[in-house]
């Protein structure tokens, strides 16, 4: 999956190989479970895939072959049997809005979506953190700390199932770096804010994914110390470019709002579409 989605990679492309690894390695057993994947080759070359939990599914369709989409479209539909059906794809996918048309598929308005914001390296900001707080990159040995933070800062609505274990896989997951790893640590030694980058070697391009703060230390300046920390780490190992993908509605503007203080600018958008299938 990583392979195809590097290969085809561009401005106008959907997913990074981050985004895959964070999707893959960060559940839990009991979700990844029920999810169903399945991939397309020509030869010894993949030309697609797709990826569905529940009634929803994400794929990935070479734009050089776009007559593979046709087949995605029919294994969904076959798979998940009669019901509402749900897909959603950046809309410079023409291939693929080509294809949901012609399956019957159209926008659905009203739901969640999310905007590329893109940024260039080359006049980042300094990152600074209040007194009392050090901002640096995680250790390979901190995968306990490491998880307690994401736990903190992702149960504001319910409570997040990152464990031990899921963070540990996520730290083994290529492309994972340590040194793109970051975290804001307070003066008792307990990580409050983190960011994590993925770096794309090849394209010389970097996935933030994710980013958070344990509600008591929010507005203190961390998420964005612990972005721009991150953000030069990247740029030293060769970065040239990095890319951020929160949602873009009004039901939660605030993530947008900070990586567009550090100067991530919005691009293209998710566009969701809805079927019914018999």
């Amino acid at each position: 999956m990583q392979d195809l989605v590097q290969r085809i990679y561009g401005a106008g492309s959907r997913f990074h190989i981050g985004d895959i690894a964070w999707e893959l390695a960060s559940v839990s057993p009991e979700r990844r479970a029920g999810w169903r994947i399945a991939l397309w080759n020509d030869g010894d070359q993949d030309v697609a895939w797709g990826w569905i939990e529940g009634n929803g599914m994400l794929l990935v369709v070479d734009p050089a072959r776009p007559e593979v989409a046709d087949e995605v479209f029919d294994w969904f539909r076959e798979l998940v049997g009669p019901g509402e059906l749900l897909c959603s794809v950046l809309e410079s996918e023409t291939h693929l809005i080509a294809a949901l048309e012609t399956a019957g598929f159209s926008v659905e308005e009203g739901r969640a979506y999310y905007t590329h914001h893109n940024l260039g390296l080359d006049n980042l900001g300094t990152p600074e953190v209040p007194p009392g707080f050090t901002l640096r990159h995680a250790r390979a040995d901190e995968i306990e700390k490491r998880a307690a933070v994401h736990r903190a800062a992702w149960s504001d609505v319910a409570p997040s199932k990152m464990t031990a274990d899921a963070m540990a896989a996520v730290m083994s997951s290529w492309p994972y770096r340590p040194e793109l790893d970051w975290v804001v640590e307070n003066s008792d030694g307990e990580f409050v804010a983190s960011a994590l980058i993925w770096l794309d070697e090849q394209h010389r391009a970097g996935l933030v994914e994710p980013v958070g703060c344990a509600p008591e230390y929010r507005r203190l300046g961390l998420g964005q110390a612990v972005n721009l920390g991150a953000l030069h780490a990247l740029k030293e190992l060769g970065g040239v470019e990095a890319r951020v993908c929160p949602r873009g509605d009004d039901g939660y503007p605030i993530p947008a709002k900070l990586y567009q203080s550090i100067g991530f600018r919005p691009g293209l958008r998710t566009v969701n579409y809805v079927a019914k299938s018999n």
